[in-house]
């Protein structure tokens, strides 16, 4: 069994919009004729495709580590372009379900994942709500630099990393009784959120998979910065870059720092990553029920 195992929609490893297009516009037959006229052409590449690559890459440094599952909501007669393309694309994935309509995120468990990306919204939701760790891959460039084999990636802390209990405080209370609340707690770890498992295994592949790099881009500012560190040692993990922006936008930092994949629970900052470089809102906590924030 690999030490980490992701679970990838097709829409978000290719991009089928054209075909996405045709199902909606005309229906089920048309889509499969459509599908089965280009089985053998190669659709383009989807924004996550580079970190699907690079991540299955680390098998050359720690063979076995990582496994990666491809789910569609595809029968498998219209998942035979995919199929194709993966061998085209010569891209290792040897399991998949394709679950002809229903919802994929079922299957979560049975396929042992830790994180589960799609492009289709509700599917994520509900993988959240269930309890697994989820993210929407939002629309954008799937750049990739074929003489880059180093895997970024960037986190959001609270409500991603961590859970959102800073958070709601934060929007329950106001900024005040925040920074109040941290500076009682700096030296109490938060609780994990929805990716700190994911973060955690991968840091365990990275003690002999060196080309990974991890940073937390973050909206926290002292004095609450402090406590991301204490949270960090008590799950045992470390990470390689830390940005406290407080109320700057993130997009400059990902700029320069290029993820592969950058994940927010806020979608608006979720967004403006995107304009940077792939990006992933993570739809889980208080930022996504609606909850306004304090005066």
């Amino acid at each position: 069994m690999a030490d980490l195992t992701i679970a990838i929609a097709s829409r978000a490893l290719f991009d089928l919009s054209e075909g996405d297009g045709i199902f909606r516009a005309q229906g089920s037959e048309a889509y499969r004729a459509y599908q089965r006229e280009r089985e053998d052409v190669a659709p383009a590449l989807g924004v996550a495709f580079p970190f699907i690559r690079r991540l299955l890459a680390l098998n050359r440094d720690a063979p076995g580590a990582v496994e990666v599952v491809l789910i569609s909501r595809n029968d498998p007669d219209t998942g035979v372009r995919v199929r194709n393309a993966l061998e085209h694309y010569e891209l290792p994935i040897n399991r998949s379900a394709f679950t002809g309509g229903r919802k994929p995120w079922s299957y979560l468990a049975a396929f042992q994942t830790q994180l589960f990306l799609s492009a289709h919204a509700p599917d994520v939701e509900e993988a959240i709500a269930a309890g697994h760790a989820a993210g929407v891959v939002l629309p954008g460039a799937a750049a990739d630099d074929a003489n880059d084999d180093e895997l970024r990636l960037a986190f959001d802390f609270d409500g991603v990393l961590a859970d959102d209990g800073s958070e709601k405080v934060y929007r329950e209370r106001g900024l005040a009784a925040y920074h109040a609340a941290e500076r009682e707690a700096v030296g109490t770890a938060l609780a994990p959120g929805p990716l700190q498992p994911f973060l955690e295994r991968l840091a365990r592949i990275q003690t002999t998979a060196a080309r990974i790099r991890t940073a937390i881009v973050t909206a926290r500012s002292a004095p609450a910065d402090r406590r991301v560190a204490t949270s960090l040692r008590a799950w045992g993990v470390r990470v390689d870059e830390a940005y406290f922006v407080g109320d700057l936008p993130k997009d400059r930092i990902l700029g320069e720092f290029r993820p592969h994949l950058f994940f927010d629970d806020r979608k608006a900052n979720a967004a403006l990553g995107a304009t940077a470089g792939p990006s992933v809102h993570v739809p889980f906590g208080i930022l996504n029920r609606g909850v306004a924030p304090s005066p």
